[in-house]
C-alpha cells in the first residue's frame, strides 16, 4: 500500500482516487473549494440546486454509465427526447435533422446535400489519426463548402475561439459531431440523458464510496506546492504544512502547473505554459416560461456575441425554467474583465430578441459563474505536445481535461481517463 495524494477532486480527480482506493492505496484528496465537482459542482440558486455549468449525458456515454451503475443510482438516471434549433439573423429555426436542413432557407440544395453527408460520415466515422493534424476550419469547408461555413460555422468558432478560430483540431471538432450525432435512435429523433439532482447525486456518492473504503477528502484545502527532492516527488505543502506522500495525482488545469511544481524542468514548465485555454463566463436564467422549446440553440446574429443557449429544462423539467448563457473567450481577452452587470444586461437583451414576447418581468433571476481554464484550445497534432502523464519525476503523476484529447472534456471522459490514470500506479 503506497501513500498518495491526489490535487482536484472534480470527476478526474474523484475517479483517480476512488480507483486508488480500491486498489488498496491510503488516499488523500485536496480540493481547494467547499465542495467536491470542480466545474460539475452545484451551488444553491434561489432554492434551487444546480450546477454551475450545464452537463448532459450522450447515449455513447459508457464510463459514465458504469459508474451510475457502480454507485447504485441507476434510478436517477433519466432521457428526454430534445430538439435542437437555430436562430439565424433574427429568425429562428429546426434544426437537427434532414428534413429541417433541406426546409433551411439559407443554403442551396447542393450546400445542404454536402452539409447532411458531412454530419452523417463523421458519426459513422472510427479512426481519427487521419484529421489529427488536419485543420477544422478547411477541412469543414472542403466537404461543406465555403457558404455553408460561414453560416453554419464561423460564427461558431469566431464566438468561442476568436484569435484561435482557425487553429483547431479536426479531430476534435469530428469527436464532438460524432457524439451527438450518436445520440440519435434515428434520423429525425434525438435523445440526451440527465440525472435527477444533478451531477451532485453521482459526485456525492463518489465522495462517500471513497470515504467508506478509507480515503479521505480535505475541502476547502488549497495546495500551495508539490515538492520535488532529489528527483522525486516527496509531498504536499498546504497552508504551511508540508505532509509527506508516496506519490501524487494532480488534475489542476495545466496553466497552473509550472507554479504548482517550481522544481520542474524549466523545459518542462514551459510546456504547461504554452497550453491555451478559453474561459468562459456562463449565466444561469430563471425564467417564468420558456424562450425556445429547444435543449440546444445555435445562434449566428450579428446582434449576439454568443454560440448559443442552453435551455436546460427542455431536457431536465423543473418547476422554473433554466436557460445556460455561455459567453467563451480567451482570458485574455478584454471582455472577460467586464462585470457581471454587463454581461447580465447582454443576456437580457439576447434572450427578448431570441423571443419578442419576453418581457423584464419574466426575468426572475440571473447567476454569473466564471472560469478561466474552460476549455482548451486543442490545435492540431495536439497529443503531441502535450508532456507525458506520467513525469520523468518518480511518483508524480500530472494530466486535466487537455488529455481527453481528441474526446472533448465532460463527465463520461473524466471518470474514464480518471480509472486509468489511477492504474498507472500499478504499472509503475
Amino acid at each position: 500500500m503506497s501513500k498518495i495524494a491526489v490535487v482536484g477532486a472534480g470527476p478526474m480527480g474523484l475517479s483517480v482516487a476512488l480507483q486508488l482506493v480500491k486498489n488498496g492505496h491510503d488516499v488523500t484528496v485536496f480540493e481547494a473549494d467547499d465542495r467536491v465537482g470542480g466545474m460539475t459542482a452545484s451551488f444553491d440558486f434561489g432554492g434551487l440546486s444546480i450546477e454551475r455549468y450545464y452537463h448532459f449525458i450522450c447515449a455513447n456515454d459508457k464510463p459514465h454509465f458504469n459508474m451510475i451503475k457502480e454507485m447504485g443510482i441507476e434510478d436517477k438516471l433519466k432521457w428526454t427526447e430534445t430538439k435542437m434549433g437555430y436562430f439565424y439573423n433574427g429568425n429562428l429555426f429546426d434544426w437537427g435533422n434532414p428534413v429541417a436542413l433541406l426546409k433551411f432557407p439559407a443554403l442551396s440544395f447542393i450546400s445542404k446535400i454536402r452539409y447532411g453527408l458531412h454530419a452523417f460520415i463523421s458519426t459513422k466515422r472510427s479512426d481519427w489519426s487521419t484529421l489529427d493534424k488536419v485543420e477544422a476550419s478547411s477541412w469543414i469547408r472542403r466537404w461543406v463548402g465555403y457558404k455553408a461555413y460561414d453560416v453554419m460555422w464561423k460564427s461558431l468558432f469566431d464566438l468561442k475561439f476568436y484569435d484561435y478560430a482557425n487553429n483547431l483540431s479536426a479531430a476534435w471538432i469530428w469527436t464532438r459531431i460524432k457524439r451527438i450525432g450518436n445520440s440519435r435512435y434515428n434520423l429525425m429523433k434525438e435523445k440526451l440523458g440527465y440525472l435527477e439532482g444533478g451531477s451532485e447525486i453521482l459526485l456525492l456518492a463518489m465522495q462517500k464510496r471513497i470515504e467508506e473504503l478509507g480515503g479521505k477528502i480535505k475541502l476547502s484545502t488549497p495546495v500551495g506546492k508539490l515538492v520535488i527532492e532529489s528527483g522525486a516527488f516527496s509531498g504536499v505543502e498546504s497552508g504551511g504544512a508540508i505532509e509527506k506522500f508516496d506519490s501524487v495525482f494532480c488534475t489542476t488545469p495545466l496553466p497552473y502547473i509550472s507554479r504548482l511544481i517550481p522544481d520542474l524542468p524549466e523545459a518542462l514548465k514551459q510546456q504547461y505554459d504554452d497550453r491555451k485555454n478559453i474561459a468562459v463566463v456562463c449565466l444561469i436564467v430563471k425564467l417564468k416560461k420558456a424562450v425556445t422549446q429547444n435543449f440546444w440553440l445555435n445562434v449566428n446574429d450579428e446582434r449576439m456575441d454568443i454560440p448559443g443557449i442552453v435551455e436546460y429544462t427542455n431536457l431536465y423539467p423543473m418547476d422554473e425554467h433554466i436557460v445556460y448563457v455561455p459567453y467563451y473567450m480567451p482570458g485574455e481577452h478584454p471582455k472577460y474583465a467586464d462585470s457581471d452587470d454587463v454581461f447580465k444586461d447582454k443576456v437580457r437583451n439576447h434572450l427578448k430578441l431570441i423571443n419578442a414576447e419576453l418581457t423584464d418581468g419574466d426575468f426572475v433571476d440571473i447567476h454569473v459563474s466564471r472560469y478561466r481554464y474552460a476549455q482548451p484550445i486543442c490545435d492540431p497534432d495536439y497529443l503531441s505536445k502535450l508532456p507525458p502523464v506520467n513525469l520523468p519525476v518518480k511518483g508524480l503523476y500530472v494530466a486535466d481535461t487537455s488529455y481527453y484529447y481528441p474526446e472533448d472534456r465532460g463527465v463520461s471522459e473524466s471518470i474514464r481517463f480518471g480509472i486509468d490514470m489511477a492504474n498507472m500506479q500499478e504499472k509503475a
